[in-house]
């Protein structure tokens, strides 16, 4: 392991960057990097995931709300509901295999990178700012609290545009109170993981330590760099990861034509961009 100590950490400085500048993307490569480059069983590097995203999130949280950037309210709501069924994902998890596990995880990564390079057409009309009901918010947080707990990965790219949508809450409010609940969520789906795991404290806190410097750098460049250029620059990279995950789990041709598969859908949505007509497509609202 310690041959691979200097990428794992430089790629945890990765995963704290994109949590402070995006607010997600944490356990998108978390999870691969421990068990790729780490050489963690997959059960072991979720929930090793959980602990570190859970630390690095919840010190950014702090941080957003010293700027009053998270709503309590909103996210405790939301953080309940999500905290049960991430424990509920965790216990589910234990008795599935390691590989539909790893399956699982990629297929989220590969929709997560669509979303992401899709993009969304900025909304500022009434219908906008819309308060959301506590059911419509109970709804999402099950969704989200039981795939963070069953493979380690919270959704953040799919739940902060929701909560700026449904919730009505700002972007960066929808980031500072997304990153307070994947906080929560995280550490109740590892406390779901630790009856049946093994964590290696060493290399726990060495990674977590330096996503946490990541996640204060990200903070303050996130606010020097254009948002829209952060996210499609990160999609292709987690499409990218999801690729690498399809093939190294699915036995060929399986992993070879799913891996394809998920190429030609980010190909597709990049041509989109151009194709006013096309339904992939999200352009921009003209300025």
């Amino acid at each position: 392991m310690s041959g691979l100590l200097i990428p794992t950490l430089v790629l945890a400085l990765a995963i704290g960057l994109s949590l402070g500048m995006l607010g997600g993307g944490g356990s998108i490569l978390t999870v691969p990097m421990l068990t790729y480059v780490a050489g963690l069983d997959p059960r072991e590097a979720i929930a090793t995931s959980l602990f570190v995203v859970g630390v690095t999130s919840a010190i950014s949280a702090l941080t957003h709300a010293r700027r009053g950037f998270v709503q309590w309210r909103t996210g405790l709501v939301f953080g309940a509901t999500s905290m049960a069924a991430a424990f509920l994902g965790a216990m589910i998890g234990e008795h599935i295999s390691p590989t539909v596990l790893m399956v699982a995880f990629a297929v989220m990564t590969v929709a997560t990178s669509v979303v992401m390079i899709r993009g969304r057409r900025p909304c500022d009309g009434p219908d906008c700012r819309a308060e959301s009901s506590r059911l419509t918010l109970v709804a999402i947080g099950l969704g989200v609290g039981m795939v963070t707990g069953l493979i380690g990965a919270g959704g953040g790219f799919l739940v902060v545009p929701a909560l700026a949508l449904l919730a009505g809450l700002s972007m960066p409010v929808a980031v500072g109170t997304f990153l307070m609940v994947i906080a929560m969520n995280s550490f109740v789906g590892l406390v779901g993981h630790l009856s049946s795991v093994h964590l290696q404290w060493t290399l726990v806190a060495a990674v977590t330590t330096t996503a946490v410097l990541g996640s204060l750098i990200g903070s303050n460049v996130a606010a020097r760099v254009p948002a829209q250029a952060l996210r499609k620059g990160f999609g292709w990279f987690v499409l990218t990861v999801g690729i690498v995950v399809l093939v190294q789990e699915l036995p060929d041709p399986a992993g070879l034509i799913l891996a394809g598969v998920a190429a030609v859908t980010g190909v597709a949505v990049l041509v989109c961009r151009v194709v006013p007509a096309c339904p992939l497509g999200s352009r921009p609202a003209p300025s």
